[in-house]
């Protein structure tokens, strides 16, 4: 016969489930942070410097695997995401590989349209940011870039957690069948209709069957 305290036990164990139900969500949360915070990414062609200390904002946050960085900025800046420190270092994707950096655009043809493009983190480890707009990378040798370490935190979410599409292939090309030309007709060989002059008239020759039917028109 069960005792009351069991009985008091078994009632409490669906609140138990809800409270680690909610504790695991709580767990795996992801964070969207705002680059630059409330001033945006965003660059002074009038003073030629950035609107904000990227790298001081980027050192004072934690970044785990499954959270984004939302860029607020506009079409005279760029986003360039690499995992190539010499990539970074060099503030160009010219020569960058499409294997570790990423160039992002939204489409937008309007040069000083505000936009904004949001960026998943889903490698672990050293992310690096910057803006190659300008001559020759002059946003991001004047403040237009950032480095983070990305952690594992509570992992990737199933929605970003996708294996790449397989690489694309190009469809065979198609050969014609070969063509034989001649009077046989044997196995295996077509044989093409047609006119054919001989001497003083023309013959039609077309295939029937595996021999040749040969109808003369006298001239």
């Amino acid at each position: 016969m069960p005792t009351q305290t069991t009985s008091f036990h078994r009632a409490l164990q669906p609140l138990i489930l809800l409270f680690a139900a909610a504790a695991n969500a709580a767990a795996a949360s992801y964070t969207n942070h705002t680059v630059g915070g409330a001033t945006g990414w965003f660059f002074n062609a009038s003073t030629n410097s950035s609107a904000a200390d990227y790298s001081k904002w980027a050192a004072s946050r934690t970044f785990d695997l499954g959270d984004f960085l939302v860029f607020n900025m506009n079409t005279n800046t760029t986003v360039v995401q690499t995992y190539n420190q010499t990539t970074y270092n060099s503030c160009s994707a010219d020569d960058a590989s499409d294997t570790d950096t990423v160039i992002y655009d939204t489409g937008a043809t309007t040069f000083g349209q505000q936009d904004t493009i949001s960026v998943p983190l889903t490698i672990q480890g050293p992310n690096y940011f910057f803006s190659d707009a300008g001559d020759d990378g002059v946003q991001c040798e004047q403040g237009m870039r950032f480095k983070i370490v990305v952690n594992h935190g509570s992992g990737l979410p199933p929605s970003l957690n996708q294996p790449p599409p397989p690489p694309y292939t190009a469809p065979p090309t198609s050969q014609p069948p070969p063509v034989f030309e001649g009077g046989g007709g044997g196995q295996g060989e077509s044989i093409n209709s047609g006119w054919v002059r001989h001497g003083g008239g023309f013959s039609t020759v077309m295939p029937v069957g595996l021999g040749v039917f040969g109808v003369w028109m006298l001239g």
